[in-house]
C-alpha cells in the first residue's frame, strides 16, 4: 500500500510503498480516509523528539485519522466491519498517512455522525489535548477564568469552544484580524498578540495553556492568581512527563534540567507548572464526540490538501497562518 514517511530524521517525506498493515488481537484495520495534519508530525519528522520518542527507520508520519474498520483482531469487542470510526494513533502506533493502518481498539471511537471524514480526522489530537488540560488536569468549571494562547489555531479553536462549554470565561491571544472570528468560538476576551500585552492586560487567570514557550511561557506564570496552573502544551518536559513514558534515571534527569528554570520561577511566584503530552484515549474521544453531536463543539478545517501533496502539507503548517486545522484527504 502506499504511504508518506521518512528514511532518516531530517530527510524528505517522501511516498513508498509499505507492507499492509500487521492486525493483532487487540487492533482494528481502518481504511483511512482523512487524516489530520499537526505540528507533532512536522516536529517529529525534524528529530525533535529523539530523546522522548525514539522511532525505527523507515517510519510512516501521521497520529490522527477517520475511516471505516475493515477487519478487527480477535479480542476486539467495541467496533464492527463497516464502522465509521476516528482517532489519535498512540505512540508507536503511527502512520496514518497510509491508506490502512492497524489501531489499537483503546485509541479509537465512533465517528461523530454529524461530521464528515475531513472534519472527524481534525480532533483528535487536538481535542484530546484540550479535554486532558481543561477536564482532567485543572478541573475547569463554571467562574474558572482561562488564558488560551494562540485562539486561532488548531488546539486553540477547540480550547476556547470545550472552556467555555465548561462554564469558563475564556481570553486569548490571536491576531487582530482573527478577533471576531475567535469570539464567536466563545472568547470573551482577545488579545492582539502583534500590538498588545496579554500580561499588562490579564491578572488572576486560574489556567494559561501556553503552546509557545520561552518568554511566552514566562510572562504566562505573572497572569495566574496565586495556586493558580500554567500547562506547556510545546514544552519544556518536566520530571512527572518523564516518569510517566518510563524514561530512564539518565534521561529524566536531563529532562528534568529542560524544565528546572520555569519551575523555579513558578514557585517564587506561587503557582504551577506542568507539561502536557496528549495520550491516545478512546473513551475520552468518545465523550468529545457526543458534545459534538451536541452542538457544543464544532471542528475548525482551514484546509484541505489531497493526499498526493502531504510534503507540501506539512511545509505549510511549518509556516503557520492556517486558521484551525489542515487535514489530509485520501482518495477511497
Amino acid at each position: 500500500m502506499q504511504a508518506f514517511g521518512i528514511d532518516r530524521y531530517k530527510g524528505d517525506v517522501t511516498l513508498r510503498n509499505v507492507a499492509e498493515p500487521v492486525v493483532g488481537a487487540q487492533d482494528v484495520l481502518v481504511r483511512v480516509h482523512a487524516a489530520g495534519l499537526n505540528q507533532l508530525d512536522a516536529k517529529l519528522a525534524q528529530g525533535e523528539f529523539t530523546a522522548l520518542l525514539h522511532y525505527d527507520m523507515p517510519l510512516v508520519l501521521g497520529h490522527d485519522l477517520a475511516g471505516v474498520v475493515e477487519a478487527v483482531g480477535s479480542g476486539v469487542t467495541r467496533f464492527a466491519l463497516g464502522d465509521e470510526v476516528f482517532g489519535r494513533a498512540s505512540d508507536f502506533h503511527i502512520g496514518t498517512f497510509a491508506e490502512r493502518i492497524a489501531v489499537p481498539e483503546a485509541d479509537l471511537a465512533i465517528k461523530p455522525s454529524s461530521l464528515s471524514m475531513v472534519e472527524a480526522a481534525s480532533l483528535p489530537l487536538v481535542a484530546l489535548t484540550a479535554w486532558q488540560a481543561l477536564v482532567d488536569r485543572a478541573h475547569v468549571g463554571p467562574g474558572s477564568r482561562v488564558l488560551v494562547h494562540g485562539g486561532s489555531g488548531g488546539f486553540g479553536s477547540i480550547a476556547i469552544q470545550l472552556a467555555r462549554h465548561l462554564g469558563a470565561h475564556v481570553a486569548t491571544t490571536a491576531s487582530g484580524h482573527n478577533a471576531d472570528w475567535v469570539r464567536e468560538l466563545g472568547a470573551d476576551q482577545v488579545i492582539d498578540h502583534r500590538t498588545q500585552d496579554f500580561e499588562s492586560l490579564l491578572s488572576d487567570q486560574d489556567l494559561v495553556i501556553d503552546g509557545i514557550g520561552g518568554e511566552n511561557l514566562a510572562k504566562s506564570l505573572r497572569v495566574l492568581r496565586p495556586g493558580g496552573r500554567a500547562i506547556g502544551i510545546a514544552g519544556p518536559p518536566d520530571p512527572a512527563f518523564a516518569r510517566r513514558i518510563g524514561l530512564n534515571p539518565v534521561v529524566r534527569l536531563v529532562v528534568g534540567a529542560l524544565s528546572a528554570k520555569v519551575r523555579r520561577q513558578a514557585k517564587r511566584l506561587g503557582v504551577e507548572y506542568s507539561f502536557l503530552f496528549m495520550r491516545a484515549d478512546g473513551r475520552q474521544l468518545q465523550e468529545i464526540a457526543a458534545l459534538v453531536d451536541g452542538g457544543f463543539l464544532r471542528p475548525v478545517v482551514g484546509r484541505v490538501f489531497p493526499f498526493a501533496e502531504t510534503p507540501a502539507a506539512l511545509q505549510a503548517l511549518e509556516h503557520g497562518g492556517i486558521r484551525g486545522k489542515a487535514v489530509l484527504e485520501m482518495p477511497v
